[in-house]
């Protein structure tokens, strides 16, 4: 039998993404990275452009399917390549990072979905690069506290209807699939919600308006309407009621660990940015660089490097909590995003201090760093939600 062309390079994308190991996913992040991501993030951040570039190279890398098994696909790759992929990605975009990270927490669910859901061919359209996924959990009116919907599915025969204000939908408009929350047609309390899955596309579904954030401008986290938006039980993605459980045991473990590689990216690309300022500009005066001349600057720039260093540590711990669940794994979920806000905040901001003028006047990529940080440690769970669930761990207090 021929094959043509282009059949030959989909069969060898097929046998590279069935063969992928952790250097390769790796590597593969980093060459797009480099080639697509860093030379586009400063006018994608500008114009808050939504990179549809990224996205397919991603696809086309096997990254989008990377985590899901290989009998769909998949690479079968754990949370450990997940956490460099993304710190990789943010280095040079932390837009994009967002973007795929919240796409891969949706695949997650969506690949764990209950018996009897019809996502098999969406996961293989995953695996194949061929479709961009994303979460709709937050509603304005229960803000921060993503996991308590206050919409509620109706009961429509077999069916149900959604109305409900989404806020901060990653990839809204851009996504060819969204995995919403609603409380369950006979929930009783806040957390009696059901998850499911909606096309892009559907009847009722739509994007409410523009995104025009401070920080994270490129990933299109706009808000989104479902009005009598109808899905049928096929694409039930949980019982009635369990999708609080999927949430905290799929979603939030993935969600914490991939934004805290996020900062981990971000600060390393401050402490990139800095070393490189301190060598480059110089008092041609007393013929020595700003890292020659100033000690100051130095120590600033040595306190940024351990914050960093320490941050990966946490980040690395908590990847070992995943692979190897155990009394405490739940608690170093909370604890790792609430530190890695406070740490990018501090290792961006003291980059902002120490470049000065150039990073103010944005001569600099610092000052985009300094704005991303600031944006992800706002979202939720954001840190004063961790602190309080984090206190209540330790002190044995329910959290919910």
């Amino acid at each position: 039998m021929q094959y043509s062309r282009l059949q030959l390079v989909q069969f060898d994308r097929a046998r590279r993404r069935a063969v992928m190991d952790h250097e390769t996913a790796v590597s593969q992040a980093r060459e797009i990275a480099d080639r697509i991501l860093a030379p586009a993030a400063r006018q994608n951040d500008k114009d808050a452009r939504f990179s549809s570039e990224a996205v397919a190279a991603l696809g086309s890398a096997g990254l989008l399917g990377m985590m899901l098994p290989t009998e769909v696909g998949g690479s079968a790759l754990g949370p450990r390549t997940l956490a460099a992929i993304i710190a990789t990605l943010a280095e040079a975009d932390a837009s994009a990072a967002m973007v795929y990270l919240m796409h891969m927490c949706a695949t997650a669910t969506i690949a764990a979905a209950r018996p009897g859901a019809a996502v098999v061919q969406t996961l293989k359209d995953i695996a194949a690069g061929q479709h961009l996924t994303t979460l709709a959990f937050s509603e304005a009116g229960s803000r921060s506290h993503f996991w308590a919907p206050v919409s509620r599915a109706i009961r429509s025969g077999t069916n149900v209807r959604i109305t409900a204000k989404k806020s901060w939908v990653t990839s809204a408009g851009h996504a060819q699939s969204y995995v919403v929350s609603a409380l369950a047609p006979e929930g009783k309390s806040p957390t009696d919600s059901t998850l499911y899955l909606f096309a892009a596309g559907a009847p009722g579904l739509s994007v409410a308006g523009p995104w025009d954030g401070l920080g994270m401008r490129a990933n299109a986290s706009a808000p989104m309407i479902l009005e009598d938006a109808e899905v049928g039980s096929s694409l039930q993605l949980t019982d009635d009621g369990a999708g609080f459980k999927a949430m905290l045991e799929i979603v939030l473990p993935l969600f914490n660990l991939g934004t805290s590689a996020v900062a981990l990216g971000l600060c390393r690309a401050a402490v990139a940015g800095t070393t490189a300022h301190l060598k480059s500009a110089r008092f041609e005066h007393l013929g020595q660089t700003l890292g020659e001349g100033l000690p100051t600057l130095r120590a600033q720039l040595a306190t940024m490097q351990i914050d960093t260093d320490g941050l990966a540590a946490r980040v690395d711990d908590l990847v070992g909590h995943l692979e190897r669940p155990r009394d405490t794994t739940m608690l170093r979920v909370l604890e790792c995003k609430a530190s890695a806000g406070d740490v990018a905040i501090g290792v961006t901001s003291a980059a902002m201090r120490v470049c000065g003028g150039a990073a103010f006047s944005k001569h600099l990529a610092i000052e985009r760093l300094f704005r991303d940080a600031h944006a992800g440690a706002v979202m939720a769970p954001t840190g004063d939600v961790l602190r309080e669930f984090i206190g209540k761990a330790v002190l044995g207090i329910p959290l919910f």
